[in-house]
């Protein structure tokens, strides 16, 4: 069992907020995906011949691809590794994109599984965000999909953008649950450096919100999605019963997978690796039957902390036996009053050897990882 994922970086135009690796300048993407392809056939022999399970085009824009530079990128998938007949096969894309001739093209291509970037329904958010969508196309790509005959779609949100109360968030919600999809993806809006938003928050043009302000959202979005019948199975991922993102679950769950493409990174168990983030010091390696990617080989710790980071985020927790068999790690007995503080203090329960947190454990996912990491 194992994934791949494929970063196409091309985007039409630059969100304020991403800091992914991409490119607005479309002069070369033949060319990047000619060299996509050839790096699937450099690394056919990463998995070791596992059965792909997962197919993830990432970026980026991958709508923003042909239907012929999709064509191309599956079928030399499934050229070259064992890909299982009810693979899921995702592709990211824009509203702006998804025109009923394109969503066409992709259902015939094989895509299965669509996440559609609409980040929020409120107008002036998505101008803020530099969106190059607008509120009605947010809308009418949900349900041009569904027409289309794409039963299982994710949507992308952002919360804690600053508002002066909850009320856009809330509409927001109530707009995304009349459109009757199958899995959300929520986020926090993070401001970083190497951004637009990054630089304007640095010169005072940008107030980012207070952090008990997006806390308080995300407490909103935990009610709101239970009352509609989401299970959150990992603190940014909500699906109605059943349509868990297999790709992304594997992720957590340790599952080995290959990334090709710029920036893209794989794992394999015993190591990452890293591909550079330049289409062109990429494309030119691969020319020359090089892969341009750095490797960090993974050390017993490394792989215990991989797996308490990734575990502690989910609904099936962190399994405490696995860590002492599988990484000689005694979490219990290493962490034994913090582990009591956190179980007081309702932000973590242990149950049946498995550590999970709790809704306000998950506020604090990242510092109770951090503290509870291998030193």
């Amino acid at each position: 069992m194992a994934g791949i994922y494929l970063h196409i970086p091309f985007c039409k135009q630059a969100c304020h907020y991403c800091d992914f690796h991409f490119s607005t300048s479309m002069g070369h993407k033949s060319a990047t995906v000619d060299a996509i392809a050839r790096e699937l056939q450099l690394r056919q022999n990463y998995l070791q011949d596992q059965t792909i399970e997962t197919i993830y085009f990432g970026g980026g824009t991958p709508s923003l691809l042909t239907q012929q530079e999709l064509e191309l990128l599956l079928q030399t998938i499934r050229s070259l590794f064992i890909v299982a007949d009810n693979a899921e096969i995702t592709l990211e894309a824009n509203p702006d994109d998804l025109s009923p001739e394109k969503l066409q093209e992709l259902k015939s291509a094989g895509i299965n599984r669509l996440s559609i970037g609409l980040q929020s329904f409120h107008e002036p958010h998505l101008r803020m965000m530099n969106r190059a969508h607008n509120a009605t196309e947010s809308l009418q790509c949900v349900k041009d999909a569904q027409a289309a005959g794409f039963d299982n779609i994710t949507v992308d949100l952002i919360y804690g953008i600053p508002a002066p109360d909850h009320s856009i968030w809330l509409q927001d919600l109530e707009t995304l649950f009349s459109l009757d999809v199958q899995h959300v993806s929520c986020y926090a809006l993070t401001i970083e450096p190497d951004t637009a938003l990054g630089r304007w928050s640095k010169k005072g043009k940008f107030i980012p919100s207070e952090d008990d302000f997006t806390a308080q959202q995300f407490e909103i979005l935990l009610e709101q999605m239970a009352l509609h019948g989401f299970v959150q199975y990992e603190i940014s991922n909500f699906c109605k019963p059943g349509y868990e993102s297999k790709h992304n679950s594997n992720y957590w769950r340790g599952v080995h997978y290959l990334g090709v493409g710029p920036s893209a990174h794989s794992f394999n168990g015993n190591s990452r690796q890293y591909n550079v983030a330049n289409n062109r010091k990429y494309t030119e390696a691969i020319s020359q039957q090089i892969i341009p990617a750095e490797t960090e080989d993974l050390t017993l710790a490394d792989q215990a902390n991989d797996y308490l980071l990734t575990t502690l985020r989910t609904i099936w927790g962190c399994d405490l036996t696995k860590m002492r068999d599988n990484y000689s790690y005694d979490i219990e007995a290493t962490h034994r009053s913090y582990l009591q503080q956190l179980q007081q203090k309702e932000l973590a329960t242990i149950k049946d050897e498995v550590l999970y947190l709790t809704d306000k454990g998950k506020l604090l996912a990242d510092q109770i990882t951090l503290d509870l990491f291998v030193e």
